[in-house]
């Protein structure tokens, strides 16, 4: 049954049909699989991954990514668990993730601006109690979110081939 999260985790469209195939699974069991998991809140969403760099025209679509490093006092009883929970409700949050290293939180944080990004961080995320310090790092260029490639194919070179 891992198996078709595994295929639907890479592509959300591949119908219970095609899932049956590929695992050899009975369609009503990969239905019935797939309804569970999203009743159960295992599948949280389906969704598109968009190279917004490739939409010709939108200047709605343009958008500046950063990570921010936050480094926060624990508290007992909870750790990080209820900062974490508080900055993850921001709008402008896409992800939080608890992390090893010099820092404690990654959060991916997404803005119209970089000065929309740098509000946010000092008028938001910086006044939290217990946030001690933050680093902000910011997205230049993608090159793989999310498992897919936003590098230009290369031009097949190649010589054709004639029997």
């Amino acid at each position: 049954m891992r198996q078709i999260l595994e295929l639907l985790e890479r592509d959300a469209q591949l119908s219970h049909d095609t899932l049956a195939t590929m695992t050899g699974i009975p369609v009503a069991e990969v239905s019935a699989a797939i309804a569970a998991w999203e009743s159960s809140g295992a599948i949280r969403r389906y969704k598109a991954v968009v190279d917004w760099d490739a939409v010709d025209g939108d200047s709605t679509a343009e958008t500046v990514t950063a990570f921010i490093d936050v480094s926060l006092a624990p508290a007992r009883g909870v750790g990080f668990d209820d900062v974490a929970e508080r900055i993850a409700r921001f709008p402008e949050v896409r992800s939080v993730y608890l992390v090893s290293g010099s820092q404690d939180l990654r959060c991916t944080v997404e803005g119209r601006t970089i000065r929309a990004v740098s509000d946010f961080v000092s008028q938001k995320l910086s006044t939290i109690d217990r946030v001690r310090a933050t680093a902000t790092h910011f997205v230049l260029k993608t090159y793989k979110r999310d498992g897919d490639s936003f590098a230009t194919p290369e031009a097949d070179h190649r010589l054709p081939v004639t029997p």
